[in-house]
């Protein structure tokens, strides 16, 4: 068993991470462990692995998982739900029942609360936790956003009838409870304070650093001007909304888990999680999570920032640590601007820093302080994660860890890391089946770019249900 470090030991390390040159490598090898530990997730006993899984859900998850991975249906999908087809009734129709029992079935937990509680039901029998997700995302005006507030409300609500336990957190997007337009202004104005402190923002509540000195800044390029009367109604509707959600979500003790944007929005949705933590996470109970996207050149120094003034403060802090979404969006942005991406330049770069920030955040909980989710479908990840907090000491069942998959995605991980006795979460989106379709698209394009990791699945699930055909297991 690896001895603990101390909190100081810890800070100075990572410190020097970011602080210095470290080749990928050098940086990987940080949590390497030995090839033997490996084995605390195992990957290759299928029938283990799918033992809760009846063969009819693998049937149609491994051809829901085939069409996903082919580049043509893909492209030919995502052409006919964005085109003017579905602005004909009679087409949009067939289309949307074809949507609803192909791919929304295999990513979406179902079009009510109560088909998506009985998805909890179903995979918490299976040893698994759910994430739910009232799947609203943009909003352009109040009413919008009121509307949405209602139903993240329900979702809380509805949580506290479930199996103990079996609901993780409630997801929300600050973007479903606040016009995007303003989301950008005071991003603007967040930015432009960062470059000029003597800029005076009479709104800002206390939060947490939201940039690093290698944040991206070139969204702004000139000083913006400060929110009008309206605006700042706005700001304040939008803060009522977030605190009467965080509210319930303390009353109910169920976790808030605010998602990420891009980097356009990006510093507006921290500032919101920020304050919001501040004021609610308390008693070392971190009601209130946001987001790193490991993908980012400055996830790592903005995460130690924020979890070093949290600590400061006593409030404890929980934060999801994905990879990222947003890259073509990112770059052509930049690109258009004349400023380099802010995404790391290589796959292996992202890995190296979303593995950093996974060491980091461990030693942070096994000194007693913080929460992390590990949002990865990546199973070297998964992994080197599993081992760093087995070799920390990081008891089976600790609250203030937890990994998590897309519902319908990485299953062989999910169950992997479930048999190797970690909490395991599913991303269980849900609602209407056309209100649900911006998340479709993008579960289609991100299941393009898992190839590897859903062929793993692919393989897997065949061989188990080659398996069972032979033993004639249908009933499982």
């Amino acid at each position: 068993m690896a001895r603990r470090l101390l909190p100081a030991t810890t800070l100075r390390l990572f410190n020097r991470r970011f602080n210095s040159t470290v080749s990928t490598a050098t940086v990987l090898q940080t949590l390497k462990p030995e090839p033997a530990a490996l084995t605390i997730v195992d990957l290759d006993d299928h029938r283990k692995l799918f033992a809760s899984v009846s063969t009819s859900k693998l049937l149609r998850s491994s051809i829901n998982l085939g069409l996903t991975s082919n580049e043509t249906f893909v492209d030919f999908g995502m052409w006919v739900m964005n085109s003017r087809l579905m602005e004909t009734s009679l087409v949009r129709d067939v289309i949307l029942k074809t949507v609803k029992h192909t791919m929304f079935e295999h990513f979406c937990a179902g079009e009510t609360t109560e088909e998506a509680g009985e998805c909890v039901r179903k995979i918490h029998d299976a040893g698994l936790r759910g994430m739910l997700v009232y799947a609203v995302e943009h909003t352009s005006d109040n009413t919008g956003c009121d509307r949405n507030l209602e139903g993240f409300l329900r979702c809380v609500e509805f949580s506290k009838s479930l199996p103990p336990s079996s609901v993780s957190f409630v997801i929300a997007k600050i973007t479903a409870i606040c016009p995007i337009s303003l989301l950008r202004r005071v991003s603007d104005l967040l930015r432009w304070q960062y470059k000029d402190p003597s800029f005076n923002l009479p709104w800002k509540l206390h939060t947490l650093p939201i940039f690093s000195t290698s944040s991206p800044l070139y969204h702004t390029l000139q000083k913006p001007p400060p929110l009008t009367p309206e605006e700042e109604l706005d700001l304040e509707l939008a803060h009522r909304r977030l605190q009467k959600l965080c509210q319930k979500c303390v009353q109910e003790n169920i976790p808030l888990l605010i998602d990420a944007e891009d980097t356009s929005l990006q510093p507006a949705i921290d500032y919101f999680t920020y304050s919001s933590a501040i004021k609610h996470n308390r008693d070392g109970n971190p009601i209130v999570y946001g987001t790193v996207q490991a993908y980012l050149k400055d996830a790592k120094e903005r995460l130690f920032m924020a979890s070093k003034a949290a600590e400061k403060l006593g409030v404890p802090m929980g934060f999801k640590l994905v990879r990222g979404a947003y890259m073509s969006s990112e770059t052509e942005s930049a690109s258009s601007l004349g400023y380099d991406s802010p995404i790391h330049n290589s796959i292996d770069e992202t890995h190296a820093c979303y593995n950093d920030c996974a060491g980091f955040m461990l030693e942070r909980i096994a000194n007693g302080n913080d929460a992390v989710v590990f949002a990865t479908h990546n199973i070297d990840s998964g992994k080197l994660a599993a081992c760093r907090a087995r070799n920390l000491g990081i008891q089976k069942g600790n609250r203030r860890l937890e990994f998590a998959q897309l519902y319908g995605m990485s299953e062989a991980l999910s169950f992997g890391l479930r048999n190797a006795g970690f909490q395991v979460s599913k991303y269980l989106p849900y609602g209407p089946v056309d209100m649900v379709m911006p998340y479709l698209l993008r579960r289609a394009e991100e299941n393009r770019g898992l190839l590897s990791t859903s062929n793993i699945d692919r393989v897997l699930m065949w061989k188990e249900l080659k398996r069972r055909i032979k033993s004639l297991e249908f009933g499982k």
